[in-house]
Formats: C-alpha cells, structure tokens, sequence
C-alpha cells in the first residue's frame, strides 16, 4: 500500500502545505531557534505572543520530527485524491483551527507559566489524517514478524507513534487534539464535510499557488484522477456517458492503478471502475459505500 501515483499529482494543496512546512523549519533551524518554539501559557495569556500560533501551525522543532511529519502529510494526500483540494483544503482548516483552540485551551487549564506546553508543527492535521486512514483505507496484505502480526497499514500507524511520542508530553498533547479534530470532522459538525471554498477563492489560489490544478493538457484519464474532475450537470453527464444500453468500458489500467494506489483491491477496483464507466470519483465513492456496509 502506497499514498498513491508518485509525486504530488492531484495533490497541489498538499505540495504547498509541505513545502510551507519545511521552509519554516528549515528558516528557524538554521536561526538556531527551535529551542524558542513552542506554546506557553506566558506566551499566549502573558506576553500575547500570538506569532507563536502561526509558527506552530507550520514549523516543526526538530529534524527527526520534520522527516516523519512531512512523510506522513505526503502519504495522506491520497485524501486530497479522494475527496478533491477544494475539500481538502476545507478539512486543512477546520482540523488545524480545532486543534489550535483547544490547545490554547488545554494550556489555560493547566497554567503552567514556565514550561512549553506544546510543541509547534502540524500535528493537528496529521493527527486529524489518521481517522480517515483508520477508517477509509482498507487493508490490502496482512503478514507475521516473529508471531506478531502487521498489515501494510502498520508503518503508517508506527511513524505517527513515533511523532507522537517525539518530544513526549509536548508532542502528546497536540496530537491529542488533533484526533479530536479529526473526530469532528468525521462526525460532520456543523456539515463541515459538506463545506467547500467559494469558486472564486479556490480559483484565484489554484492561478497563483497551484498551476497543475484543472490543467487543460492533462490525458482524458489523468483528468479523471479523484479530487481532480470539476462537478458536471445531469445533461453534460448524460452526453459524456453513453447510455447503460452499450457495451460497458473496458477500464484504463491508469485508473486501475489509481484505486489500487489508495489501497482497494484490483479486482474491486476494476469492477468499480466497469460499474462507473471508468469515472474515479464515482468508483471511489462505490467502493467506500461498500466498505461501509
């Protein structure tokens, strides 16, 4: 099981995150600052040193910290495939906002003014991943290490463990908050899973930050790759589709890949794909219907 196709394709929203990320840590690492990071309880209600919650948002405190996020941010852009960038950058915002609030409320309980409370990166939205990956992503292959038995799920769930316990109760407390975040978001409060950026907005960043979205050069069958096809109305479906009554289409081998690239069986995949007229979206949506039953 991988994140999907290599590289970032269909995946611009996660590519700026990444690169964000690492940019910040790299520019306070080489300030030799990481020493300075982090949340407080004087920083916040003393000091009001609110540049510190941006910072914390991107910056990690440590390279061991920032190889392991920025692997596992990279892996779960296979859900920015799944559900588009417009979405995803929905879920971005809401699991980092969530995260923040309530460990800047975390820090006001336990009032400690000395110690940092809790260390900066994006461990709300890494931690927030880990509920869809538990949930949507199928396991494809199990097997034994010495009697105990993993799945190709288990790397995944030890890299997270490991950032968990980086900086121990620093690191716990934030990736703590981002499972609440992530339960949040899964149990839809305020139909936040329905909410996507105005048309306008997502343009606008898809022209200036993310060129390879919507990009009219791309093949018919990389176009169809999930989170990457614009919503059609009823009757341009119905002249794109041709009718249940032909012979059904052979899936292309791209899309075949796609699926099985996000962890679904090949033979699942295909008969999605035979069932959705090899459209990705729709047999991603047909595949996890089935899981869920």
């Amino acid at each position: 099981m991988n994140g999907g196709p290599s590289g970032f394709t269909n995946a611009p929203v996660t590519r700026a995150f990444i690169i964000t990320s690492a940019l910040f840590t790299i520019f306070f690492g080489i300030q030799g600052r990481f020493s300075t990071l982090g949340l407080s309880y004087q920083d916040i209600f003393g000091k009001l040193r609110l540049w510190k919650l941006i910072i914390s948002i991107f910056s990690f405190s440590s390279t061991p910290e920032l190889m392991f996020g920025l692997y596992l941010l990279y892996y779960f852009r296979v859900f920015e495939r799944q559900i588009g960038s417009n979405k995803y950058s929905v879920f971005i915002v809401f699991s980092i906002l969530t995260s923040l609030l309530l460990e800047v409320l975390a820090v006001a309980l336990l009032k400690d003014p000395t110690a940092n409370l809790v260390t900066p990166g994006p461990y709300g939205l890494i931690f927030a991943s880990f509920l869809p990956f538990f949930f949507d992503i199928p396991v494809s292959t199990r097997f034994r290490v010495f009697s105990f038995l993993f799945s190709d799920k288990s790397f995944i769930y030890l890299a997270g463990l490991q950032l968990l316990l980086s900086s121990w109760k620093r690191s716990i407390l934030p990736g703590m908050c981002g499972i609440l975040a992530g339960s949040l978001y899964r149990l839809n409060v305020f139909y936040i899973r329905k909410a996507k950026f105005p048309e306008m907005i997502s343009s606008f960043f898809s022209r200036i930050l993310l060129p390879s979205m919507g990009s009219p050069r791309a093949p018919s069958s990389a176009r169809n790759v999930v989170g990457n096809l614009p919503s059609y109305p009823a009757r341009q479906m119905e002249r794109n589709y041709p009718a249940p009554m032909q012979a059904a289409v052979e899936p292309t081998e791209d899309s075949i890949t796609t699926l099985v690239s996000m962890g679904f069986d090949r033979n699942s995949a295909r008969q999605a794909l035979v069932q959705a007229r090899n459209d990705v979206n729709v047999a991603t949506n047909i595949l996890l219907e089935a899981q869920s039953h």
